[in-house]
């Protein structure tokens, strides 16, 4: 049996099925990490930056966010504590790049075209291949340059190149495992080296004692004092210092006639001229009280 006009209906035509999922194509979807920022998801621009990760930042979006204190509340960027985990990087320019021009549907556009090579093999910065940061100067090349080449030295500046300093960008998983661990690791060791360094700190110079005064009660300190501290406590004055060193008798005196001289007005020292700056001075509380108009009439 046929529709109007004689015509025979298929199955396909008269029973609808599923739409079928659309896939992206990978490289499209690689192409597209490389050139967007993974905090602000702006086009990357100059200054770029890399975290220990291997992820692509701007680093006017890492200021903001610092500085606003929303680097933590971000699951992308909360690893990020300072601007020491992350590295600017140093890139090499396409020249035959043309730029991100409008898409009129007219003209085949190519979408791993990109604006990044490797100074080395000249291949594109858009996640076919795989790419390498070296923390150290914050050069960028292919991960092929590395294994043809095998040199010792950067192959961007010529500088340090380490295996231990090297970052892929956008690893596979096993890896991204490596480099959390990398970092949990490194703040253990620095807050452990901080504990150290503070512990030393106070063995040396002994407790942290409170100034006191001539007429005031001594302080006691919690450990054994050492003999700079006596010293200084002496006269009424204590400072806590990574390195010992001798105060000079001048600085000493000084001191002394500070803590032994309450007022100015009592240090023999100073002269008249000086004294009679101070309200505290004979001149000034001789001085007639002020007027009714006027709060101070500035007799002196």
């Amino acid at each position: 049996m046929g529709a109007d006009g004689g015509t025979i209906p298929k199955r396909c035509e008269l029973i609808r099925k599923k739409k079928k999922q659309e896939r992206l194509d990978p490289n499209f979807n690689n192409a597209a990490k490389y050139r967007t920022c993974q905090l602000s998801h702006q086009p990357l621009k100059k200054p770029i930056v890399a975290c220990k990760l291997g992820r692509l930042y701007n680093k006017t979006a890492i200021l903001e966010a610092k500085l606003d204190k929303s680097l933590s509340a971000h699951e992308i960027s909360k690893h990020i504590k300072a601007l020491n985990d992350v590295k600017e990087l140093k890139l090499t320019e396409n020249k035959a790049y043309k730029g991100d021009g409008p898409d009129k549907g007219d003209a085949y556009k190519d979408f791993n075209d990109t604006p990044y090579i490797c100074p080395i093999t000249a291949l594109g910065l858009n996640g076919i291949h795989p790419f390498l940061v070296n923390w150290t100067c914050g050069c960028v090349f292919s991960e092929k340059a590395m294994q043809e080449l095998k040199s010792t030295t950067c192959y961007g500046c010529g500088g340090e190149l380490k295996v231990e300093n090297l970052i892929t960008l956008y690893p596979n998983e096993e890896l991204l495992k490596v480099y959390e661990k990398r970092i949990v690791d490194e703040r253990a060791q620095k807050l452990k080296a901080k504990k150290e360094k503070l512990e030393k700190f106070d063995e040396a110079n002994g407790s942290l004692t409170v100034p006191s005064t001539s007429n005031g009660p001594e302080s006691k300190p919690h450990k054994e004092m050492t003999a700079e501290s006596k010293e200084r406590k002496d006269f009424g004055w204590t400072k806590l210092t990574g390195e010992r060193s001798e105060i000079p008798e001048k600085a000493k005196e000084a001191l002394k006639r500070k803590f032994e001289h309450k007022s100015i007005q009592d240090d023999p020292t100073v002269s008249k001229a000086v004294k009679s700056l101070f309200t505290t001075s004979d001149d000034a509380k001789k001085q007639p009280a002020q007027h009714w108009v006027t709060h101070n009439p500035l007799y002196y």
